[in-house]
């Protein structure tokens, strides 16, 4: 399935959670990690395993502690005991595929696909190996994490060699990409036209952390009437042509950009 969106919500927060789950999002990631202090850590869990035990919600999943910490271990534990089905577990700060194998023989199929985080330089250099896993199926990139990792600043001049070195590690390996959350929560517009720029580089979702963002992801990512209409025209041409190239407003209509348009159509 192709996914738009991705909504976070803490997992301390057993209130939002319906909320979340009807705000428009495709996914929804409950947060055991960033959004929750050390202390709230073992109640959050808790709570949330048995929430998601009785959910009717078939979209809603959840986001570990790393792997190598006490608390990710605990996570572990837990939700491999749990016979929960769901639909991925996001797993963060993931270096390599290694990790990925250990978590493999820990969980069964189950606890369904897997959605790694990709935040390090050596997540990112290890990103083929990890996009080769067979539970592999969906990846964020986590632009904070990984600019404090590398010791950059945020600009998407900046992070544009590690996003594309990610939509390659994808396509490649057939896994689809999420763009990091927007930080700037207040920023709508920014949300949506950085949303438009990762779109052009090959990202066709994103993560978010309000629900307020969802609207303005979809909206960047919905195909213009522009674009819908020169795609029609597109297939149109190539399938008068019977297969051959075809010239069409003096552009070389061939099978790269007859499948740029199957895309753009969703046929």
């Amino acid at each position: 399935m192709f996914y738009r969106s991705q909504l976070f919500v803490p997992g301390n927060r057993l209130e939002r959670f319906e909320k979340a789950c009807k705000a428009g999002a495709d996914l929804v990631c409950i947060d055991l990690e960033d959004a929750v202090a050390p202390a709230d850590k073992d109640k959050a869990r808790q709570e949330v395993l048995g929430w998601l035990s009785k959910t009717n919600h078939k979209n809603v999943s959840l986001r570990i502690n790393p792997i190598e910490t006490e608390f990710g271990q605990k996570d572990i534990e837990a939700l491999a005991a749990s016979n929960l089905n769901l639909p991925f577990v996001m797993i963060p700060k993931v270096p390599n595929a290694q990790a990925i194998e250990q978590l493999d023989r820990a969980f069964p199929k189950e606890l369904g696909i897997f959605f790694p985080i990709i935040e390090s330089a050596k997540g990112l250099v290890n990103s083929d190996q990890i996009f080769a896993h067979e539970r592999v199926k969906i990846a964020v990139f986590g632009a904070v994490d990984y600019a404090s990792d590398v010791d950059s600043d945020m600009a998407w001049e900046t992070l544009l060699f590690a996003r594309s070195k990610l939509v390659a590690s994808a396509a490649a390996y057939d896994v689809q990409l999420f763009e990091s959350p927007h930080i700037e929560v207040r920023d709508l517009d920014d949300c949506e036209a950085s949303m438009r720029k990762a779109k052009a580089l090959g990202i066709h979702a994103r993560s978010a952390i309000h629900p307020a963002q969802i609207e303005r992801i979809h909206a960047a990512l919905k195909p213009s009437d522009a674009e819908l209409e020169y795609a029609k025209r597109v297939l149109e041409a190539f399938e008068k042509s019977d297969g051959n190239v075809v010239l069409m407003d003096g552009v070389f209509i061939e099978e790269p950009v007859v499948k740029k348009a199957r895309r753009i159509l969703g046929v």
